[in-house]
């Protein structure tokens, strides 16, 4: 067995434990352990979406047997989730997804806000349809291959905003993640080659494990905790990223 083969799995648990519950996070935080141990951002990504193709598979057919897809907003998500991973996973073999990081987290840093404040004060979840769903796939799709995760922060949070039903949001999330991130996969495959095959296992076999715990919980928390919930992690994550490019240091 590798050297902290077995520290792979918790962390592979932990995360999909946290993503499936509230769609988001596996990528975030499992990247974060990678790049931590000085494995370069593409590759990193490439690790991450590769495991994450079992792991969003299982946690995908756990809110299936649950009931908690929107097909009509499947539908509108998939498609230009797959294009736009596919674009960023290309670009990120060309560039340092660092550069974009900081823009995309002060975007995520008021989305947390609003997400924040309609759990108090804003409309009833589930009050309306969301709208912009296309462009909102392509650009959740672009920034999950960028930064080696995004895809939930961004939609998920978006979703919210606008009101759909935290269950709802966060199991069609996670199943048309799964669609995302295997066109991810595959491009990185293409472009730079799969490494660190012991790491996937780890974050595979925890995630897979996770998964069904994480879909249960999330169909019977309330929408308001889900969403508050939600709300700390996306603003969290978005200072982890921000106060450091700012020149301040680094957070948790």
């Amino acid at each position: 067995m590798p050297e902290g083969f077995l520290e792979f799995v918790l962390i592979g648990f932990l995360a999909q434990l946290v993503d499936g519950a509230l769609g988001m996070a596996y990528g975030v935080t499992a990247t974060s352990v990678l790049l931590s141990i000085g494995v370069p951002p593409a590759t990193a990504s490439a690790c991450v979406h590769t495991a994450e193709m079992f792991t969003t598979g299982a946690s995908g057919a756990a809110h299936w047997r649950l009931k908690n897809i929107d097909w009509n907003l499947f539908g509108r998500l998939a498609l230009p989730g797959m294009v736009g991973g596919a674009l960023g996973a290309y670009v990120l073999t060309n560039l340092d997804g660092d550069v974009v990081k900081p823009f995309i987290s002060a975007y995520l840093l008021l989305l947390g806000g609003l997400i924040l404040w309609k759990a108090f004060n804003g409309r009833r979840p589930g009050a309306s349809q969301p709208r912009h769903v296309v462009p909102l796939g392509l650009v959740g799709g672009f920034a999950d291959a960028i930064g080696g995760g995004g895809w939930g922060p961004i939609v998920t949070s978006n979703l919210l905003g606008q009101g759909t039903a935290p269950r709802m949001a966060i199991g069609t999330v996670s199943l048309t993640e799964f669609f995302v991130t295997s066109v991810i996969s595959a491009v990185f495959v293409v472009t730079i080659g799969i490494s660190h095959w012991w790491i996937i296992a780890g974050l595979v076999i925890g995630g897979v494990a996770a998964a069904p715990i994480a879909a249960y919980a999330v169909r019977w928390l309330p929408a308001r905790v889900i969403m508050v919930v939600v709300a700390v992690v996306v603003i969290a994550l978005s200072l982890r990223v921000l106060v450091p490019a700012l020149g301040g240091p680094t957070i948790f």
